[in-house]
């Protein structure tokens, strides 16, 4: 990474860092840690950073009146906001695999119970967020230095509105917002850039609520042509920030090597992703069982062979009979047992693809479901294997937070597999 002179200005009680760099490679770290390039801008106990477009990206407080120094928020593409907590969770990282554990506001799986969204300090951080505004909006900047103003400029000019429809605009480009990413999009932050190459999924299961409800279909590559330069027109100069690429929507595996390999390759040009400020570009994707099942040597190869290291996210759900009736999935047991052995095969043999398993996690499932899953991580195993996490995937009901938690760990310690939380993030 090159080393940049790093300016601070002070106007008034303000420090106005107009560019400011972080790290090149995303990292398993148990403090707050920023990537890329961005500006700064600290405001009294809280300090303010915007991506190089002048959008709003983090908030962090330090001091009274800020839940925990070590936490932030975060908005993403799509306009959310995502509160990173850390210190208040204990055992975070056997939960998710991360020292930060995502908090989001919306409906998902309140795996953690509390509502950071409602406490004080938040709703605070936002009033002051909404304060910083309306003082840049009205000051003079005239005799301001050319990065402070320019800096100015573009935080203005992404006002509330303008990040609204930005999100909207990025909803319409990709054909709808992005319902659920992959799990192993934590090892990016969840900063990917969407591609849709195949509508809907094969199975539309009777559990699942992210599901479109669609059958699927590929897309044309003159629409994957048509999506890479809106998103490169959107994304702007902070597409440098980004280097890992979602291949939506549910089931990108089943479009098959042609459309994967011509989808990524044209990804990694038009977006310049060998020109970013972050290394080691990464792609991620979902997968069917009948997709994992179909696909050849010859796929995995040209998977292999891309300029990025490939995650596939591959819905088994449960390898129990019983369980897959009740969910409504329609395939048996034995396709379910030969995708997992499938994915390890994969795994070994292909250094730059990685393939995931998700499994389902609810109190109202039979009680022979968990079994089936050690069955498969664990005595069809002979040793720990790093490669192929389990993920678990919470549904609607997952009892008591104690039970859950003792669950996981006895997964955890018994499994051959690491074994995580699906904490189910949209864009």
């Amino acid at each position: 990474m090159e080393n940049r002179q790093i300016t601070t200005y002070q106007i008034d009680d303000l420090l106005i860092t107009p560019e400011n760099q972080g790290a090149d490679h995303y990292a398993k770290i148990s403090y707050p840690f920023r990537y890329g390039r961005f500006s700064e801008i600290k405001s009294g106990n809280y300090t303010f950073q915007f991506n190089l477009n002048g959008e709003i990206k983090t908030i962090q407080g330090r001091g009274e009146g800020w839940l925990d120094a070590s936490e932030w928020l975060k908005r993403t593409a799509g306009n959310d906001w995502v509160y990173f907590a850390a210190g208040g969770y204990t055992g975070a990282f056997d939960f998710t695999g991360e020292y930060y554990v995502p908090c989001l506001p919306y409906d998902s799986n309140g795996i953690f119970g509390q509502n950071r969204f409602e406490s004080q300090e938040v709703i605070r951080a936002f009033e002051m967020w909404d304060d910083l505004r309306r003082r840049l909006t009205a000051l003079e900047t005239s005799r301001l230095p050319a990065p402070v103003k320019g800096l100015i400029r573009r935080i203005t000019d992404m006002n509330e509105e303008t990040l609204d429809l930005r999100a909207r605009l990025l909803h319409d480009i990709i054909g709808g917002p992005v319902s659920v990413l992959p799990p192993d999009a934590r090892h990016v932050e969840y900063d990917v850039i969407p591609l849709t190459i195949a509508d809907g999924c094969l199975y539309n299961c009777g559990f699942c609520r992210v599901k479109s409800g669609n059958g699927f279909k590929t897309r044309k590559k003159n629409d994957i042509i048509r999506q890479l330069h809106d998103l490169r027109d959107l994304y702007g100069d902070d597409r440098f920030n980004y280097h890992s690429l979602f291949l939506g929507q549910h089931d990108a595996l089943f479009a098959g090597a042609d459309l994967i390999e011509f989808a990524a390759r044209q990804a990694f040009e038009i977006l310049e992703f060998g020109r970013s400020f972050m290394k080691d570009p990464k792609l991620f994707l979902f997968g069917s069982v009948d997709a994992l099942l179909r696909a050849d040597d010859a796929l995995f190869e040209r998977i292999n062979a891309l300029p990025f290291e490939s995650f596939i996210n591959i819905g088994l759900e449960s390898a129990d009979p019983e369980t897959l009736k009740q969910i409504e999935k329609p395939l048996n047991r034995k396709k379910i047992i030969q995708a997992f052995n499938k994915m390890m095969d994969v795994n070994r043999r292909f250094p730059k693809v990685e393939i995931t398993a998700n499994f389902l996690y609810g109190a109202d499932l039979p009680d022979t479901h968990l079994p089936s899953i050690l069955e498969l991580a664990r005595n069809s195993l002979d040793h720990f294997h790093s490669k192929g996490a389990i993920y678990l995937s919470p549904l609607e009901n997952i009892g008591s937070i104690p039970e859950m938690k003792t669950r996981l760990f006895d997964l955890k310690t018994l499994c051959r597999l690491p074994v995580f939380f699906y904490l189910i993030q949209r864009l």
